[in-house]
């Protein structure tokens, strides 16, 4: 927070600033656009419950999303895998071209949701995150690695994201 800024103002910009990004983040983990908002949104009420900003507010907010998103999936493992299963909405207004495109858009996001489900959490987890844009520092942070191990551990995740796509390439979706 700068010296002569309320926090209320400096707050409302560090939402503007990362809420989209955690948002999606959340929704990519869970596969569920509901719950990403509602864990993103209570990971900004514990940012603002806190009345100070930490050194990385980005890094800080994803970790409070993690642990949030993993304590909700901890307490109802029968929902978890319904919401593994839906598929994820669009964020923005979209126009087909056609049918045929739709179908093969569901169908691509259906195995990209198969294929990162197949992966451990921490593999998923550290995708979405580089996806996402976060740097290597952040990540290692978040997950919580050494952060010289980043950038073989991610090669190693998006190893396992193609095979397990290609695997799952052939197979009908459910």
């Amino acid at each position: 927070m700068t010296g002569s800024q309320p926090f209320d103002e400096v707050f409302r910009e560090e939402f503007e600033r990362h809420f989209a990004t955690l948002y999606r983040y959340v929704d990519r983990l869970s596969g569920d656009p509901d719950m990403a908002a509602d864990i993103a949104q209570e990971a900004f009420i514990r940012l603002y419950q806190r009345r100070a900003l930490p050194v990385d507010t980005g890094s800080w907010l994803a970790v409070v999303a993690r642990n949030l998103f993993h304590n909700a999936r901890s307490k109802s493992k029968r929902r978890s895998r319904l919401l593994a299963r839906e598929e994820p909405r669009q964020l923005t207004g979209y126009a087909s071209m056609s049918p045929e495109t739709d179908l093969e858009d569901a169908r691509r996001r259906k195995a990209v949701r198969l294929a990162l489900d197949s992966l451990p959490a921490r593999e998923r987890e550290m995708l979405v995150l580089r996806y996402e844009g976060y740097t290597y520092r952040e990540i290692a942070q978040i997950v919580d690695v050494n952060p010289a191990s980043v950038g073989t551990l991610l090669v190693r995740a998006k190893e396992a994201f193609r095979r397990a796509l290609e695997d799952g390439h052939d197979a009908t979706p459910r």
